[in-house]
């Protein structure tokens, strides 16, 4: 009696794993994945670069197959089931061994082809395009994906394992261990229209800067973090005005007159303001801040991620001096910071 109950969970087992076999996808457990980690199905279409009628036409297939609803809608959000968490469970295990195996087969075909994926948080894709075609120019059979996002989208990502190395700031505040190397300065300025009232005054204490509109970004932005921090510390709040969701917003939002903010010099390194901006000379500023190279700690990289890694390092000087050259233009509109002081960043 026994043996035939045996006989009949293991013949139940076959047939579960055969019909996952069957009708089951890897796109539709990617998107799964995705959706439990990002709480919607909104974000994951747009971080799978799919339709929202695509997305739940998808799952609704895998609902199918597994038979059981898999999410619960909760306002605007929605939610996992027991039964969704033990898919998402298995999605998670099923990726990363996927990943493991990327890993092992670029490490076999050594740097002559493979692929390499680098997720960034948004100021650092002022520089970090340039460090991956300097690379793909030295490694032409390297294919690149490069994925821009706010900080907290990077963190989660790098929870799921989705790229090979990260760039950006504070890597001990990311909330997971992790390794981190430097890669190079990222100096925090306040940036003002050129006929503001405070371009060309000195010392301007964080008091008085906290009396002017601050326009920022949106919540999850490290930039955003850092500057409400170093206000919190000195018991004030910056009067913010308006939050915007890029950089280029921001600066057009200035040259507008609508306000000034803070921003790192590297969104200037294109342009330098094209005339249009100035740094404002303001207590405990440029803030020294960093840019680091970033991965789970204990995940094997590729030889490919590795050679990635060794490269951008190399690329620290140049990152130095294309900043030093945008302290220079800023500073021909206001009597500011010295450009040397990147140099001891």
């Amino acid at each position: 009696m026994n043996r035939s109950n045996d006989r009949a969970e293991v013949s139940l087992h076959g047939e579960t794993v055969n019909r996952f076999v069957r009708h089951a996808t890897l796109r539709q457990l990617q998107l799964l994945e995705a959706i439990v980690r990002l709480g919607s199905f909104t974000r994951a279409a747009e971080e799978m670069f799919l339709t929202q009628p695509t997305v739940s036409m998808q799952i609704k297939k895998l609902t199918d197959t597994v038979g059981m609803p898999l999410f619960l809608q909760v306002g605007r959000n929605v939610e996992p089931t027991d039964a969704g968490r033990e898919v998402f469970s298995a999605c998670r295990s099923i990726l990363r061994t996927l990943g493991d195996l990327e890993i092992k087969l670029a490490d076999l075909k050594g740097l002559r082809s493979g692929r390499l994926r680098l997720g960034v948080v948004t100021t650092a894709k002022y520089f970090a395009p340039e460090i991956l075609g300097a690379f793909c120019e030295q490694f032409p059979g390297i294919d690149v994906a490069l994925k821009v996002t706010n900080r907290i989208r990077i963190i989660e990502r790098m929870a799921a394992h989705d790229d090979d190395l990260y760039i950006f700031g504070e890597p001990s505040n990311s909330g997971s261990e992790v390794e981190a190397t430097y890669l190079a300065p990222n100096p925090l300025i306040i940036l003002a229209r050129t006929d503001h009232p405070l371009v060309g005054q000195s010392q301007i204490s964080l008091a008085r800067l906290a009396e002017e509109r601050f326009i920022l970004r949106e919540p999850g932005s490290g930039i955003r973090d850092s500057i409400v921090r170093i206000f919190t510390q000195q018991g004030l709040r910056p009067r913010v005005r308006m939050e915007l969701g890029s950089n280029e917003a921001i600066k057009h939002a200035i040259i507008a007159g609508l306000g000034i903010s803070a921003l790192s010099a590297h969104t200037l390194t294109l342009d330098g303001g094209a005339g249009r901006l100035a740094m404002l000379d303001v207590e405990g500023f440029p803030i020294e801040r960093s840019w680091y190279l970033v991965h789970p700690k204990g995940r094997e990289l590729s030889t490919i991620a590795k050679a990635f890694l060794a490269f951008a390092v190399d690329r620290e000087r140049e990152i130095r001096a294309t900043l030093e050259h945008t302290f220079t233009l800023l500073n021909a509109h206001a009597t500011s910071v010295d450009p040397q002081t990147i140099s001891n960043t």
